[in-house]
């Protein structure tokens, strides 16, 4: 048996081998050569971003998880905007409308705080929320007004319905308000009922926490937070009020409080005494104050009847003015001190001058003026004043001539309206055709009728040396006032004055007035009331004016009583001594120790030597050797 032979390859012949190499290498140049990676254009953004988000969704599991991150994120951003959006509706309500942000920018009005010249808070804001109705989201307005009346039931039921009833206008759903201010027990009352379509929003309210005290001073705001008198007025002529409006005020300590010159320790001790003075002497009315004459500084203002603050519509009585500013009347015989400080200004007179008052009256045509207290003789300058009289004053005044006499009131600031911090003011009234015979009545204080603030200003330019200080209700120093005021007197004239002054405290109608160890002096004044064009007689307007220590002064005191009664213990006269000047008395007694007035347990030395050079009368016994 014969062995198969191995295989081998199959032998191609070498002309048919380099055929076949031939054919090939033709077949490879005919074929497409393929283009390089970098020399094709560039894929459109758009299109790799499809093909990403098909390779993303691919069923490949390599690529699930990708899926699942995005598909993840994308729930949790639209879930948490929703549920961001709900917690916003259920804290803040819709977003606010334009009627939203007028009265929420109306209800947030940031004020300053009100202090006294010591820092005790007069008046502040206290945060509080008002509550608003929307009347297009209220379906059932009956159901409403019964449930906002039970829990607030100083509300008035007819109006809240008209209110609610309004119809939706094209800014959205209304807006109204139903109550501002509210307490936070009443906001959780009003909470608690659910009302859909009622809601809150931040306000501030204005307190007064001292009551009545310095009420006529300090004012009101109404509810929007605007001043509606006083100094709460004065403070948005400031700019207060723009400022808030453009929203440059974003809290209330952006605000440096306002201070007063007011003390309130004295304006208490004030209202306490007049207070008793009005109800013992029956009077209907009656006002108070303190002046500093250095610096012209109202230390304290009380007029009575007042009102508080915190309830303002008290404050709408028209027995309720502020008689020291708004009120104007005829002084009385308080104006001898100017009339007295003209004379002696205008050099045709001194303090040693002399006028005959002998026969009791002075005829001036049809016109008699008669003495209250005549002494039927002639008498010196410090007489005229120390027994108020009438003729004296008269033949004084007529010895000026008429327009001396009304330029010297003027320069006095008598005959303008006397403008202070506080927006109430009055003019005086003064004739229309000034004759003679009205500077014979305006010398004893009839025939004028000048607010009282203005009387004190004019005083005390006569005591302090000349300085005419316009009364300020702001804390200021005696600097400052000083470089202010106008010199309308000598201090020659102002020394004379304060010795007279201090005589009538001594010897005159000052009596009740003079406590003793603060060297007081005084004048007091009595003017019939003028009704239906005619004097009443038994109808009298009080008034008293002191200062001290009259060596140098610092304060002067001043009351006005309007129709106090007689007495038994004043024998039934209802003249300024028996009223006015004992409410003064008692005034200076308490309040002296308070403002820092040192009493002076020995007579001054030489308090008035011009006086004593000039032998004036009984100047001897107004002072230590």
């Amino acid at each position: 048996m014969l062995d198969a032979a191995p295989a081998t390859e199959t032998e191609v012949p070498e002309h048919e081998a380099a055929l076949l190499e031939a054919a090939a290498l033709a077949h490879a140049a005919m074929a497409p050569r393929p283009i390089p990676e970098e020399a094709l254009p560039p894929e459109p953004r758009a299109d790799r971003a499809k093909a990403f988000l098909r390779s993303m969704f691919r069923l490949a599991i390599e690529r699930s998880h990708m899926r699942v991150a995005l598909v993840g994120l994308v729930f949790v951003g639209v879930f948490g905007t929703i549920s961001a959006k709900l917690l916003a509706m259920a804290i803040f309500g819709d977003p606010p409308s334009q009627e939203h942000r007028v009265a929420a920018a109306s209800s947030t009005a940031f004020r300053p705080d009100i202090v006294d010249r010591n820092g005790e808070i007069l008046a502040t804001d206290i945060r509080t929320v008002s509550v608003f109705a929307e009347p297009g989201n209220i379906y059932d307005k009956d159901e409403a007004v019964e449930l906002l009346t039970a829990v607030l039931p100083e509300l008035n039921a007819s109006e809240l319905r008209a209110k609610l009833s309004s119809r939706k206008g094209r800014s959205g759903a209304g807006f109204v308000w139903v109550k501002r201010e509210l307490t936070p027990k009443q906001q959780a009352e009003v909470h608690r009922l659910g009302i859909p379509g009622i809601g809150f929003l931040p306000d501030h309210k204005r307190v007064y926490p001292n009551g009545v005290a310095a009420a006529h001073i300090l004012g009101a705001t109404n509810l929007d937070g605007i001043g509606i008198a006083g100094i709460e007025k004065y403070i948005d002529s400031t700019g207060i009020q723009a400022l808030n409006s453009f929203g440059l005020i974003n809290k209330q300590a952006d605000l440096k409080p306002v201070q007063l010159s007011i003390d309130l320790r004295a304006q208490f001790a004030v209202r306490d005494e007049l207070a008793w003075g009005i109800d013992h002497f029956k009077a209907k009315a009656g006002a108070s104050m303190i002046l500093d004459v250095k610096t012209g500084e109202v230390i304290a203002l009380v007029s009575m009847p007042d009102f508080d603050p915190n309830d303002p519509k008290d404050a709408l009585s028209p027995d309720r003015i502020n008689r020291m500013n708004v009120g104007v009347y005829e002084m009385g015989s308080t104006f001898k001190a100017m009339t007295l400080a003209m004379a002696l200004e205008s050099g045709k007179y001194n303090v040693n001058s002399t006028f005959d008052t002998r026969g009791g009256v002075l005829n001036w045509g049809r016109q008699k003026i008669h003495e209250y207290h005549g002494t039927n003789r002639v008498i010196t300058m410090p007489e005229v004043f120390t027994h108020s009289s009438n003729i004296g004053s008269a033949k004084m005044a007529l010895g000026v001539g008429v327009p001396g006499h009304k330029a010297f009131l003027r320069k006095m600031g008598l005959l303008d309206r006397l403008r202070t911090e506080l927006p109430e003011s009055a003019a005086p009234i003064v004739p229309s055709r000034w004759s003679e015979i009205n500077t014979i009545t305006i010398a004893f204080g009839h025939g004028i009728a000048v607010a009282p603030i203005q009387a004190a200003m004019a005083v005390g330019a006569i005591v302090n040396g000349g300085d005419l200080i316009t009364p300020t209700f702001l804390k200021t120093t005696q600097d400052d006032a000083k470089a202010k005021a106008a010199h309308v007197l000598s201090a020659q004239t102002s020394e004379a004055m304060r010795y007279i002054m201090r005589l009538n405290a001594t010897e005159g109608s000052a009596k009740k007035a003079a406590i003793p160890y603060y060297f007081v002096g005084g004048k007091t004044g009595t003017a019939e009331k003028v009704i239906g064009g005619r004097y009443i007689h038994n109808r009298l307007f009080t008034t008293f004016m002191a200062a001290a220590p009259m060596n140098d002064p610092k304060y002067l005191f001043v009351t006005i009583m309007d129709e106090p009664q007689g007495l038994p213990e004043s024998g039934g006269y209802a003249t300024a001594a028996w009223n006015s000047g004992v409410v003064t008395g008692k005034v200076i007694e308490r309040v002296a120790p308070i403002l820092g007035l040192p009493p002076q347990f020995e007579p001054p030395v030489r308090p008035f030597p011009q006086m004593v050079k000039l032998n004036a009368y009984h100047v001897n016994q107004l002072g230590g050797p």
